[in-house]
């Protein structure tokens, strides 16, 4: 059985996505991170949750705020793509769902009166989102480079807040020399899958 998705789709999205390392210095628009918000918007979660939360980073100030904390061999690529993105977990993303979820309100209370349960869903769910956004970026025929070595708690202290929860940082731009590492081997369908 083949793909509904065209191959050439299935190539860009997929099979030829690579985590970029280095990009060339032309701009990632606002236009271009609006167009890949309004695509990835649609990916589903639980309860419609939306609990991700995209912090751009594109001023020379901000950026060298953000690269001090980033580990050491992140550091030189942060701080030369033309975009940084910070990806969160809103985890007060329950007030937002009378207005995404107008046929059962009742859900914010019902599921998310505690922060706990609203930290793991919100965990959870901005993750999905973030994998949706990385795809976006492929779509917008960019590339990203998402990594999480770096201070998380550094960056929540110096671009977020309590209510939000640093997942990652994302590079994004085109692509600049040398780019990518070798592709590393996958696991087979046969070690992933199980039917029972």
């Amino acid at each position: 059985m083949s793909l509904v998705l065209d191959p050439a789709a299935q190539d860009l999205l997929f099979r030829e996505a690579r985590t970029a390392n280095t990009f060339t210095d032309e701009p990632v628009t606002d236009e271009q991170v609006q167009a890949i918000y309004d695509l990835v918007k649609y990916g589903p979660t639980a309860f419609n949750q939306s609990p991700l939360r995209i912090t751009l980073v594109r001023s020379a100030e901000a950026r060298e705020r953000l690269v001090k904390h980033m580990a050491e061999g992140n550091q030189p690529k942060t701080a030369t793509a033309p975009l940084v993105a910070i990806l969160s977990a809103d985890n007060e993303f329950h007030e937002e769902l009378p207005q995404l979820m107008p046929h059962a309100p009742q859900i914010k209370d019902a599921f998310f009166s505690e922060r706990p349960a609203r930290e793991g869903a919100a965990s959870l769910n901005a993750a999905l989102q973030a994998a949706y956004f990385i795809v976006g970026v492929r779509a917008a025929g960019l590339a990203a480079g998402p990594m999480t070595g770096l201070d998380f708690e550094g960056v929540r202290k110096e671009f977020l807040d309590d209510d939000h929860t640093p997942l990652m940082v994302v590079n994004i731009g085109r692509p600049g020399p040398d780019a990518w590492f070798p592709r590393s081997p996958r696991l087979a369908y046969e070690q992933v899958v199980t039917t029972v």
